[in-house]
């Protein structure tokens, strides 16, 4: 995994805006309608190409394939794992519950949306297996072959796939019984997508909304010890997928939803950082640009992370439509280094991903090239500031 030796590097963390017609394919698909697997298929490798091209534009770094041929960042299991069917309602987020009109108008702006939804995804009804290791091995394919095409620009390419934890709390286990059975079956599978990444020669990005996030969801009425009891079963089931993997080689993401919401009910990251550093990834991709987080930085000072691990500091809010200043940016890159200690184990990223799901972003494609060009920009100055 390559440091900021000479210069601050940047990333993001994952989603990127997809075109408007390839989301009204997904989004359509969704909703239970017939969509030509072969013009999808297509239409996915056309804005892989240019998104691809756009984040080299921007000035991205270590940048992937934007999550353009998948609906959804976790959703898009449903056509690689066995035992899914049907549909659920997740549980509601508190901090929106505690604001009727607040929730009300942002149940305004979803409805009538083409888009593809959270909030009704499937369940597990049956053995959880991966079907077909081919289907990641040509995502790997397709992503090469535009990075190819670009003379391999970026310093370092990756992907993402979910945790184990984030499909057991969003696939409501209606067969495995108990969590624990239902987590590592979820290993297992997941497996095949880890080592499919990494022995492609990307990095991986596990996306863990699932060890800040479910403390608002599937645990807002329970106790604390058991939401840190749940991330702690997450975090070895997570160990357990990635072994034979070096550690080197993966980075993990945790948020608290990317949703512009209240946030008032999250848990701080003091409470979970202790059990997230017993992760066994060489870098944590974390979001200390929003309102609700960004002074939690100081957590990185309280509790090291390793000597060996590096993080990925969100310096760019995804909900918002500000451009943030280049200025902004490098005070937030320099607090992080502050925070750690050593400049070079920080990489300059942005709070959550652009389109987590397909059509659901709040931040228009204008906006997010504006958003990373600012983030090159505050990098070259925190660069300047900080690095000889």
């Amino acid at each position: 995994m390559r440091r900021s030796a000479e210069r601050i590097l940047t990333t993001h963390t994952g989603s990127l805006p997809r075109p408007a017609a390839l989301t009204r394919l997904y989004a359509r698909r969704a909703q239970g309608e017939s969509v030509d697997a072969v013009a999808l298929a297509e239409a996915g490798r056309r804005a892989l190409s240019a998104v691809v091209r756009q984040q080299i534009a921007c000035g991205i770094d270590i940048g992937n394939n934007g999550e353009q041929q998948r609906d959804s960042f976790f959703l898009y299991l449903r056509d690689r794992l066995s035992g899914l069917g049907g549909s659920w309602r997740r549980s509601p987020r508190g901090d929106v519950e505690r604001y009727p009109l607040f929730k009300a108008a942002m149940e305004q702006q979803i409805a009538g949306k083409q888009a593809v939804s959270h909030f009704a995804p499937p369940k597990a009804i049956g053995a959880v297996r991966y079907l077909d290791p081919a289907l990641i091995e040509s995502e790997c394919r397709d992503f090469r072959a535009a990075l190819d095409e670009t003379g391999n620009a970026f310093a370092e390419p990756f992907l993402t796939a979910p945790s184990p934890g984030i499909v057991a709390a969003a696939v409501l286990n209606e067969h495995y019984d108990s969590e624990d059975a239902y987590l590592a079956a979820l290993a297992e599978a997941l497996k095949v997508e880890y080592q499919a990444i990494t022995r492609h020669g990307f990095l991986l990005q596990l996306d863990c909304p699932d060890l800040a996030l479910e403390r608002h969801l599937t645990y807002m009425d329970r106790p604390l010890g058991d939401f840190l009891g749940f991330v702690e079963r997450v975090v070895a089931a997570i160990n357990t997928a990635l072994d034979g993997i070096p550690r080197e080689r993966v980075r993990m993401h945790v948020c608290w939803g990317n949703y512009e919401g209240p946030h008032d009910c999250d848990v701080p990251l003091a409470e979970i950082w202790p059990l997230l550093r017993e992760a066994r990834v060489g870098a944590f991709v974390l979001p200390f640009a929003n309102p609700r987080h960004q002074h939690e930085v100081h957590c990185l000072a309280a509790l090291p992370p390793a000597e060996d691990q590096l993080i990925v500091a969100g310096v760019i809010d995804s909900v918002t439509n500000f451009v943030e200043h280049p200025e902004v940016v490098a005070e937030r890159i320099e607090r992080a280094a502050h925070a750690i200690g050593d400049p070079r184990r920080v990489i300059a990223g942005t709070d959550c991903g652009f389109d987590t799901s397909a059509g659901m972003g709040r931040v228009t494609e204008d906006i997010v090239w504006a958003k990373l060009g600012a983030l090159r920009d505050g990098a070259r100055i925190a660069s300047d500031r900080l690095l000889d």
